[in-house]
C-alpha cells in the first residue's frame, strides 16, 4: 500500500528533504562557529582591556599589520599634536550608533623612545557633521605642547575588513578609511601601523565625544540560531513520515468506501424484493376465500313465474 511513494509528486518531496537535511545541519554548525567566535573575540576583548597598558611601539611599527591578538590592547604614546595634518573619517556614528557624523583623525609625533619622530595616527573621538558635508567641520582643538595619549590599540581599515567602501574625490582633508599607509602617503613620513582609540585623557566639555569600549558582554543569538536549524533538520523526517502515514490512511479509506457502497447498495436490493413479493401475497391470499364463499353458498331461488290469465 506503499506503492504512491514511486509516485513523481513523492519522490521530489522525499529529494527535497534529503536535501535539505544536511543544508539545515551545515547551517546550525555554521552559527555554532559563529558563537564560538563571538565567545573568543569576547574573551579577547576582555583581557586586552584589563592588560596594562604598554608603549605603542611595543606592538607595532611602520607598515606592520597589527596582529588580531593586540587588537584592543591599551598602549600610550606621548608626543605632539600635528593638527596641520589632521582629517576627519566620514560616516561614521556617535555612541547612539544612530547619529552621523566624523571621526577626528590626529596625528601625534612620538617625541620620546627608540622611535621618536615618527608619527601614529590617534582617533581622538566622534563629531557631529554640521550642514555642509563639502568643507572641513569645525573640530574642537586638540592640546598644544607635549601630550600622553592612553587608548586602545586598532588595527588599519580596508574596504576588505569594515565593509566601509573608499570614495575617490573626497573634500580635502575627509577620509573614508582610517589607514596608516594611506596617511602616511598624505604626510610624507613614516607612520605606525594601526591608529590609537584615545580614552585618555578626557577632552576638554566632552568633544570630540570619546569612541565607547566594544561591547564584549553579549554573545548574540548564533547559539540559538544552531538549536533552531538542528531541531528544523530532525523535524524533516519526521514530518515526512507523519504525511506518509496520512497519505497511507487517506488512500486506504478511499478504497473501502467503494465496497461499502456495493454491500450497501445489495442489501437495499435484497430487502426491496422481499417487500415486493409480500406484496403480491398479501392480495393472493385475500382473493382465496372469497372465491370459496361463492362457490358454497345456497342458490338463489328463481322467481315465480307468472301466468297469463291466472287470477
Amino acid at each position: 500500500m506503499y506503492r504512491f511513494l514511486l509516485s513523481r509528486q513523492w519522490v521530489i518531496l522525499t529529494l527535497v528533504g534529503l536535501v535539505l537535511i544536511p543544508v539545515m545541519i551545515k547551517l546550525g554548525f555554521w552559527q555554532l562557529h559563529r558563537h564560538e567566535h563571538r565567545v573568543a573575540q569576547n574573551q579577547l576583548i576582555s583581557d586586552n582591556l584589563d592588560a596594562d597598558p604598554v608603549p605603542v611601539t611595543d606592538l607595532t611599527a611602520p607598515g606592520r599589520t597589527l596582529p588580531r591578538d593586540d587588537m584592543w590592547r591599551r598602549v600610550t604614546a606621548t608626543g605632539t599634536y600635528d593638527t596641520k595634518h589632521e582629517v576627519v573619517v566620514r560616516q561614521r556614528t556617535a555612541a547612539d550608533e544612530q547619529t552621523i557624523g566624523y571621526y577626528v583623525l590626529t596625528p601625534l609625533v612620538l617625541d620620546q623612545g627608540p622611535r621618536k619622530g615618527t608619527t601614529v595616527l590617534v582617533n581622538r573621538g566622534w563629531i557631529a557633521s554640521g550642514n555642509d558635508l563639502t568643507r572641513f567641520p569645525d573640530v574642537p582643538a586638540a592640546p598644544t605642547g607635549e601630550v600622553t595619549v592612553t587608548g586602545r590599540m586598532m588595527a588599519d581599515e580596508t574596504t576588505g575588513n569594515s565593509g566601509i567602501k573608499d570614495k575617490p574625490g573626497l573634500p580635502e582633508r575627509q577620509v573614508m578609511l582610517i589607514n596608516s599607509e594611506q596617511q602616511a602617503k598624505a604626510l610624507g613620513r613614516p607612520v605606525l601601523g594601526g591608529y590609537i582609540e584615545q580614552t585618555a585623557p578626557k577632552p576638554p566639555g566632552g568633544k570630540p565625544e570619546p569612541v565607547p569600549a566594544p561591547d564584549h558582554d553579549s554573545i548574540g543569538p548564533h547559539m540559538a540560531y544552531a538549536i533552531q536549524w538542528w531541531l528544523f533538520a530532525a523535524g524533516v523526517p519526521v514530518g515526512w513520515f507523519i504525511l506518509v502515514r496520512r497519505e497511507r490512511r487517506d488512500r486506504l479509506a478511499a478504497a473501502a468506501s467503494p465496497a461499502d457502497s456495493a454491500a450497501e447498495a445489495t442489501g437495499d436490493g435484497a430487502d426491496s424484493t422481499a417487500d415486493d413479493a409480500a406484496e403480491v401475497a398479501a392480495p393472493a391470499a385475500d382473493t382465496g376465500p372469497a372465491a370459496s364463499g361463492t362457490a358454497g353458498s345456497t342458490p338463489a331461488e328463481p322467481l315465480p313465474r307468472t301466468v297469463a290469465g291466472s287470477e
